[in-house]
């Protein structure tokens, strides 16, 4: 098993709060000892010939028989062959690294129906890598692997109608295909299917269905299913309300870095809820989710850091992280309230306290890839 370089990235968004992003390793399965390789045509030596030569150019020569005998393979029309040949060529593996040649076997595996092959094709379609990008040249490659069940392509499909990319938008299909992951067992199948039946989406809303879904992920260790599930228990939300359970299950995706989870957990203990109050704690978990960019625990950390609680009293860092947040903040009263604290830090800090918050925050826009405003 190898990871593929090319993976194509997918974002979701949990509760329109948190995040995931998928990464899918698949292997090439080509097998060639103790297979004699048909006679390659005039092309195929050809082939040949410029893949060694570039197997010995980037140090593989060792492995030119064996590039050789796959070639051959390929030629002849093993579609696996062809596949594994293919994904040489991607990833520079022995070869010099051709994404349109890649494309190429890719494209010759395909058309022979083999599913992992036209999952790497709508990939390349996808990123524009070796073709030109289309998305609905993607997604028809997509389709065809996810036929044959090929589970990455039946996840990526059920994202595409979902969000009308590609292809025109459909609910129905999109729950379709991320059914068919989540009833394989795949936690991220469950997670997208969840959300589908949480907005109603392409299904009657059914917030048990979604719950027991992001239960069966969150099992798993999957922090987002984890995160939803905790704040589905904090509103009651197709379970029971359960306020210690749900500071179970952010901890549990904080500890995993789940920025979103990581300010949920610092909410409950601020306020006590599910656990004992602990502004300290408190200050902590915000710290970890300001330093990830989310922008309502970095509102709460500067309010902390300008009241003193849970933290040293310091009108600099204070002023610093309210001034990230900004105008960044959903909540009205919570944007509110920064807002007014910080303007009473203008007022009463020094010169000097001013010049050392503005440097403070382009250190921190640095670290956090955020533009200057």
């Amino acid at each position: 098993m190898r990871t593929r370089r090319h993976v194509p990235t997918r974002q979701v968004v949990a509760l329109r709060a948190a995040g995931l992003l998928l990464g899918i390793a698949t292997s090439a399965g080509a097998s060639i000892a103790g297979t004699a390789p048909a006679p390659p045509d005039a092309l195929g030596a050809a082939a040949i010939e410029v893949a060694s030569r570039q197997a010995q150019q980037t140090g593989g020569a060792a492995e030119s028989p064996r590039l050789r005998a796959l070639i051959a393979l390929a030629e002849a029309g093993d579609p696996v062959a062809q596949n594994a040949l293919g994904e040489r060529f991607e990833n520079g593996e022995s070869v010099r690294q051709d994404l349109a040649e890649a494309a190429r076997w890719y494209r010759r595996a395909a058309a022979q129906g083999l599913a992992e092959a036209a999952l790497n094709l709508g990939v390349l379609y996808e990123n524009g890598e070796g073709v030109e990008a289309d998305l609905g040249e993607a997604a028809k490659w997509y389709r065809q692997a996810a036929a044959d069940g090929e589970v990455l392509a039946q996840l990526t499909l059920g994202l595409m109608y979902r969000e009308g990319r590609g292809v025109p938008r459909d609910y129905g299909e999109a729950v379709r295909w991320l059914s068919a992951v989540a009833d394989r067992g795949f936690a991220v199948g469950q997670v997208n299917l969840a959300f589908m039946y949480l907005d109603g989406l392409g299904v009657a809303r059914d917030d048990a269905r979604a719950a027991a879904l992001l239960a069966a992920a969150a099992a798993r260790g999957h922090p987002v299913a984890q995160n939803n599930l905790a704040l589905l228990h904090a509103a009651g939300r197709g379970v029971p309300r359960d306020l210690e359970l749900a500071a179970s299950w952010h901890e549990k995706a904080a500890r995993q870095g789940l920025a979103n989870a990581q300010y949920q957990l610092g909410l409950l203990y601020e306020r006590g809820e599910g656990v004992a109050q602990d502004d300290g704690r408190a200050a902590r978990w915000y710290r970890d989710a300001a330093m990830q960019g989310e922008i309502p625990a970095q509102a709460r950390l500067g309010l902390m850091y300008l009241d003193g609680r849970g933290v040293t009293q310091d009108d600099v860092l204070a002023h610093t992280w309210l001034a990230l947040a900004a105008e960044g903040v959903e909540d009205a009263a919570l944007r509110q309230r920064a807002a007014r604290a910080r303007a009473t830090l203008v007022e009463r800090m020094s010169a000097a306290e001013s010049a050392a918050s503005r440097a403070k925050m382009a250190e921190m826009r640095e670290a956090l890839g955020t533009p200057a405003f």
